[in-house]
């Protein structure tokens, strides 16, 4: 372990030895990006079979001058040494992963949807693949702090213990929808029916191997809708909000490398509120939450505005017309909808300040 100095209390402790599994991936590289920045966590470990034995720096200059650390392949890393693993993997891989980690006694932080879903049968069929994992998917604490945040501190004190824990962080698309709509529900304003949300995210959510609609040719000045009516991130949605068989979710790809912006159109029913009610709801619900920003007085999330970073803006508007709430958000996708998140989830679980590493600013031009 590499010695650091908490020069506050005057005492050398010994940094915190992470891993990251898929690092060269959008989601992995940027996890890798938070973590050599991260005041407490050492970057030991980053895999990648197709650029195995080659430096970070060489296939990503902007780490030039930040480490020499070189890709391993999964097999070679050192990932046993770790005491947090990052697994930046498709859905499956995870699965096949990460009981051994932990039987190592390695905490892992999974990117994934391995560990999202609660009800095994629920994942199996909307993954069209059958969970081997279910004992590890019942320990797993559902990775979006601002809205379970309990389970993942209990998560710490198991850590603490001496146990290895499991998060399984929440979607990109997941991500932004909840905390857009969440503060209205669990507030009980909103009524039957379905609640509607549509939203939008840029090319790097797709991931790395391009596609035909991936592709720049294909994707540049373009928009379209995908997954109508069966998207994967359906079900989380519904298990987040707690809004079984209600929503009508639809994404979209725009030509955009990252962003995501999700409008929740939100049914009030019988219930009454005013804008400024509405307002105070979601500024109290979020108080205390250092990465989520309300927007009030016409003013409206932009990707833009939080790229780069694991912050999210919502913001909430009361559509007396129709009855219903329009509630948006946005997040970077790879950032506060993937490996920032992951970040987040880490920190809480090692008991750090969940902020930690996570400071930055959008570019604001």
């Amino acid at each position: 372990m590499k010695a650091r100095q908490n020069t506050r209390l005057g005492q050398y402790l010994m940094s915190i030895k992470v891993g990251v599994v898929g690092a060269a991936g959008f989601a992995g590289i940027e996890a890798v990006r938070f973590i050599i920045g991260h005041p407490e966590f050492e970057l030991i470990a980053a895999t990648s079979n197709e650029l195995a034995g080659k430096r970070l720096a060489d296939v990503y200059p902007n780490f030039q001058g930040c480490t020499d650390l070189a890709f391993a392949s999964h097999d070679d890393a050192p990932l046993s040494s770790c005491e947090v693993v990052f697994l930046a993997v498709p859905h499956t891989a995870a699965i096949a992963q990460a009981p051994a980690l932990m039987q190592a006694g390695v905490s892992v932080v999974d990117l994934s949807a391995d560990f999202r879903l609660k009800d095994p049968a629920v994942y199996e069929q909307w993954y069209q693949v059958k969970h081997t994992a279910t004992d590890l998917l019942a320990q797993a604490a559902f990775g979006l702090p601002e809205l379970f945040r309990d389970d993942l501190q209990a998560l710490a004190e198991r850590k603490a213990s001496g146990k290895a824990v499991l998060v399984g962080c929440a979607g990109c698309y997941p991500t932004a929808t909840s905390l857009a709509a969440a503060p209205a529900i669990r507030a009980g304003l909103v009524g039957d029916g379905p609640i509607v949300a549509d939203a939008v995210s840029g090319v790097s959510g797709a991931g790395k191997k391009a596609t035909e609609r991936t592709h720049y040719c294909f994707a540049d000045e373009n928009l379209e809708a995908y997954g109508v009516g069966n998207h994967r991130h359906t079900p989380e949605i519904e298990q987040i909000l707690g809004i079984p068989g209600r929503l009508v979710f639809t994404p979209h790809l725009a030509p955009l490398d990252r962003g995501l912006l999700s409008t929740v159109t939100l049914p009030l029913g019988d219930a009454a509120v005013t804008q400024e009610q509405l307002n105070d709801l979601y500024q109290d619900f979020y108080a205390n939450d250092a990465f989520v920003s309300v927007l009030v007085d016409g003013k409206q999330p932009k990707t833009s505005s939080v790229a780069g970073t694991n912050r999210a803006h919502v913001a909430a508007v009361y559509n007396a017309h129709a009855n219903v709430i329009v509630a948006t958000g946005a997040i970077d996708n790879v950032g506060k909808g993937a490996a920032g998140q992951a970040v987040q989830c880490a920190n809480i679980i090692c008991g750090l300040s969940e902020t930690t590493g996570l400071t930055a600013i959008a570019i604001p031009a």
